[in-house]
């Protein structure tokens, strides 16, 4: 789909890794060259092709029939598919003796149907990095189980979150490698639990000495107000301080250097100490 100069362009930036990646690893750093290298011509051919999703159903000879969803978004079809995929390991997990691509087509037509199960929430994951998402950038994302996307899903998968839960992940833009995550359900993950009760090992709110352990997980940033869970917007309040933070006007900041800055509902603040609760100690 490119012309000779920029797909020569392509393989010039592929080939000094392509013999360290295997035939799949190579097609997918190939797909993500053509859309980081011409980002613009990316964004057309998407935009014109999405504009001719449709549905085709077709007979084989065999005697069955065939169902294609052809051209659509790719963020909305992993969450499909996720959808899918959950009700079908649920239904395996429970003893049902049908193969998973069995159960996966059943669950599909008995939705189609309307006699399906409500589903329960798919679970995607999408990496980009932050000049992408602030429009900086239009560094392509990576859609697991799917590949390469243009930016303006990427944001858009950031920026829109509704029924289905999104996990994303931070990237440098120099190295690649991961430099944040979140998971825009409510709870936090036991590996996110686990990490702010290491970092915070008592309830943060001033005086107090419960272990993490026995605390909630407050989101210091309301999670209505943002519908993401990460990791630095995470602190343990013990249940009293969480309901008071909530209930009875209070509410707080984190600080970079660990500190949290507790604002009462007559104004006053109170600062407790990342240092002191990281060793146990009253702030």
């Amino acid at each position: 789909h490119l012309s000779v100069a920029r797909a020569r362009a392509v393989v010039q930036s592929a080939l000094p890794d392509a013999g360290l990646l295997t035939t799949g690893q190579l097609k997918a750093r190939l797909r993500r060259l053509c859309v980081q290298l011409h980002p613009d011509d990316a964004r057309t051919r998407y935009n014109s092709t999405v504009d001719e999703r449709r549905v085709v159903s077709e007979q084989d000879p065999d005697g069955v029939a065939n169902l294609h969803v052809l051209n659509v978004p790719p963020h909305r079809l992993a969450a499909g598919m996720a959808r899918i995929n959950q009700v079908a390991l649920d239904l395996k997990r429970n003893g049902d003796g049908r193969s998973m691509d069995q159960l996966r087509a059943d669950v599909l037509l008995d939705l189609l149907e309307g006699h399906g199960r409500a589903l329960g929430r798919g679970v995607v994951h999408i990496t980009s990095n932050a000049e992408t998402l602030a429009r900086l950038a239009d560094n392509p994302g990576d859609l697991a189980g799917y590949g390469p996307v243009i930016a303006d899903i990427a944001r858009q998968v950031a920026q829109h979150q509704q029924d289905v839960e999104w996990r994303w992940t931070l990237t440098d833009p120099d190295t690649g490698r991961p430099i944040d995550g979140g998971i825009t359900r409510r709870r936090p993950t036991t590996a996110q639990r686990r990490r702010v009760e290491t970092i915070n090992p008592v309830c943060v709110h001033p005086g107090c000495r419960m272990p993490s352990t026995d605390c909630d997980i407050d989101h210091t940033t309301p999670w209505a107000d943002s519908a993401i869970t990460v990791t630095d917007d995470l602190a343990p309040l013990c249940r009293y301080h969480h309901r008071i933070r909530h209930q009875a006007g209070w509410s707080y900041q984190t600080q970079s250097n660990g500190n949290h800055v507790f604002t009462s509902p007559l104004h006053h603040t109170y600062v407790s100490s990342g240092a002191a609760t990281a060793t146990g100690r009253d702030p």
